[in-house]
């Protein structure tokens, strides 16, 4: 049965995609739920006439959906969450957590337009964000423990550290040496 879609159906199609589903699926689901309609050759000309209308405007709606790309392409995010000693994650994280994440950089993105694999454990991961049927972005992101440290700042103070601990015993070890030569003497 070949349907026109009149919105994007996840896992189908696009909006005013002509696909091919089993018959069931689409009387009585995607028709009655006003997701589609039947493909008759008068609804495919109607169809063919408000695409050729809509063309200026969808090019439109993709300059704009590859603007929010770009802007997302510099953007990684962090995640806290609660973790067990293991380093596995409570729960998951999911595309409603990055969603919020991407909120509070100012992304106003629908969590349904976020793929993410499954997350349970600490470490680096990346999201797919569908933003329109021909532009995607990759947004990297970090689980963390909640209130663990940053990890870029734990280098730099390791680093320092020996550095102070190498430095104390040189400079003792002149005074050691003129002490025993004047006690010597």
């Amino acid at each position: 049965m070949e349907i026109i879609l009149k919105e994007d159906v996840i896992g189908l199609g696009y909006k005013n995609d002509i696909v091919n589903v089993k018959s069931g699926y689409g009387r009585n689901y995607l028709i009655p739920q006003g997701k589609g309609v039947i493909a008759s050759e008068s609804a495919k000309k109607v169809l063919a006439e408000n695409l050729r209308q809509q063309a200026v405007k969808l090019a439109k709606i993709k300059e704009a959906a590859q603007a929010v790309a770009d802007k997302l392409a510099g953007v990684a995010l962090t995640i806290e969450t609660k973790v067990s000693n293991s380093g596995s994650i409570y729960g998951s994280v999911n595309s409603l957590q990055i969603a919020e994440e991407l909120q509070k950089l100012g992304f106003d993105i629908d969590r349904k337009k976020i793929v993410v694999k499954d997350v349970k454990s600490v470490g680096d991961y990346v999201a797919v964000v569908k933003l329109h049927k021909e532009v995607s972005a990759e947004v990297p992101f970090t689980v963390v423990a909640e209130g663990a440290p940053v990890v870029e700042e734990a280098p730099a103070a390791v680093e320092e550290a020996p550095a102070v601990v190498e430095e104390a015993p040189v400079e003792e070890a002149p005074e050691a040496e003129e002490v025993a030569e004047e006690s010597a003497e």
